[in-house]
């Protein structure tokens, strides 16, 4: 249900990073090699990036399928970034909230995306979206489990956790709440990448020439792509990336990473 990508590093136009490679996430809408649930993701897209010296991001998204925006390419072929996060929608359910309930959501500095579905929504995270203050579930962007869990990652970033945190304790508070649930997240502040694995496939690249790119599948067949085991938090630079074992709900630790896999440095790619 949906595939999604960010990136950080040396500015490079949007294109090259979603439209150019051959199994980039443009490609992905209709042809995806490593998703697990859904064929296509044709219920929207958008993109997010940051425009050197301004920190608060650009958004662009639509309620319709990437190839049928003809004005896309064009825009993805001349704008530049250091960081961006993209991803093309299988939506959960069928919704009437349009390009709203397309991610990247926004706030602040911040962009996010989920890949996935809540088990049993909308019921199953009732209990947990009253822990919320009333304010912030009527001004949820959209109607969907992903803008939900977004406002439980956010609460936690105002409240000061970091990224991290804020992501692994949401991921654990709403697995506990909805089991079976799929919860690949994933966010970027503009000068790192922080994802969880949980249901759903995740790869990183560590560019040769620098800068990291992180993935629900790789869009090309560079034999450095590193998939992420499933249960684990991700926290990425332009330069190192670095992996932790998630816990289950009741404590149990997920299989732990090997010695060569809880930090690896983006100038020395693994083979």
């Amino acid at each position: 249900m949906c595939r999604h990508l960010a990136y950080a590093g040396p500015a490079e136009p949007l294109g090259e990073l979603l439209v150019t490679p051959p199994h980039g996430l443009y490609r992905q809408s209709w042809a995806p090699r490593h998703q697990r649930y859904g064929t296509v993701n044709a219920d929207g897209f958008g993109v997010g990036w940051y425009a050197e010296g301004d920190p608060v991001p650009a958004r662009y998204r639509r309620a319709g399928p990437i190839w049928a925006d003809q004005s896309f390419a064009d825009l993805a072929r001349v704008v530049r970034t250091g960081a961006l996060l993209a991803a093309v929608r299988d939506a959960t359910l069928a919704g009437a909230d349009a390009e709203a309930a397309a991610a990247p959501f926004a706030a602040g500095t911040w962009l996010f995306s989920h890949n996935g579905a809540v088990a049993g929504w909308p019921g199953s995270l009732a209990p947990v979206a009253a822990t919320l203050p009333p304010g912030e579930l009527l001004s949820l962007e959209a109607r969907n489990d992903s803008a939900l869990v977004w406002a439980l990652v956010l609460a936690r970033l105002r409240a000061g956790d970091d990224e991290g945190r804020a992501m692994a304790e949401t991921v654990l508070e709403v697995a506990a709440a909805a089991p079976a649930s799929r919860l690949n997240l994933l966010l970027t502040n503009g000068s790192t990448v922080t994802a969880t694995t949980w249901g759903d496939t995740l790869w990183y690249l560590s560019r040769p020439g620098g800068g990291t790119v992180v993935a629900s599948e790789p869009y090309d067949d560079d034999p450095r792509w590193q998939e992420v085991p499933d249960r684990t938090l991700l926290a990425a630079s332009g330069t190192d990336v670095r992996l932790t074992p998630l816990k289950e709900p009741g404590g149990a630790a997920a299989p732990a990473l090997g010695p060569t896999d809880a930090f690896v440095s983006a100038k020395e790619p693994r083979t």
